[in-house]
């Protein structure tokens, strides 16, 4: 995987992205990035409070850093920040799992975006567009054919986002407390 600094203009938008990958001593550098996207998640998903229950900025990042650094122990693991005039605008934890056939041929590896996190002052298309470029870019040089991610749900300007960038639905998960059905 190629770890040095990489810059590329992004067509129809002002600006140059840099890239800069980042190791485990390095995941502290992401929390400011991971609150926005935490409380945009918890905004957006409000309808799940009753049933999930959020925990606070603090408390997310605590856990959220705890897996960056797990997941970055594994060598194909990806952590991509973007940068735009010397500040960090957004970033990307791609994870790499073995992929137990099922019904569809996906290769044998398959890739997991983890987090995929833009600044809410910058452009998801300009800078997510960016992220995902890179990590398709890293990706295919592994031989990683599929590339799949989670997307909470009623997060439409997102989703509309993913699908311009050739993704689909695939599966959807379904969430229920034990003891809180309507069986129980």
């Amino acid at each position: 995987m190629q770890t040095s600094l990489e810059t590329k203009p992004r067509a129809g938008v002002s600006g140059v992205l840099r890239f800069r990958y980042i190791g485990p001593f390095e995941v502290a550098e992401l929390a400011e990035l991971w609150g926005a996207l935490h409380r945009q998640h918890t905004t957006i998903a409000s309808h799940l409070e009753d049933l999930l229950g959020s925990v606070s900025v603090e408390e997310s990042w605590r856990r959220r850093s705890r897996r960056y650094v797990e997941w970055l122990s594994e060598p194909d693991t990806i952590a991509v920040v973007a940068e735009s005039g010397g500040t960090d605008v957004g970033y990307a934890m791609v994870t790499v799992r073995e992929e137990h056939h099922g019904s569809w041929d996906r290769g044998d590896r398959v890739a997991v975006v983890q987090t995929l996190s833009v600044h809410p002052d910058h452009s998801l298309d300009f800078v997510g567009g960016g992220l995902l470029d890179e990590v398709r870019r890293q990706l295919a040089e592994m031989g990683v054919r599929d590339l799949e991610l989670p997307a909470v749900s009623g997060n439409a300007e997102a989703i509309r986002f993913y699908e311009s960038q050739g993704f689909r639905p695939f599966v959807t998960t379904m969430v229920s407390r034990i003891g809180a059905g309507p069986h129980d």
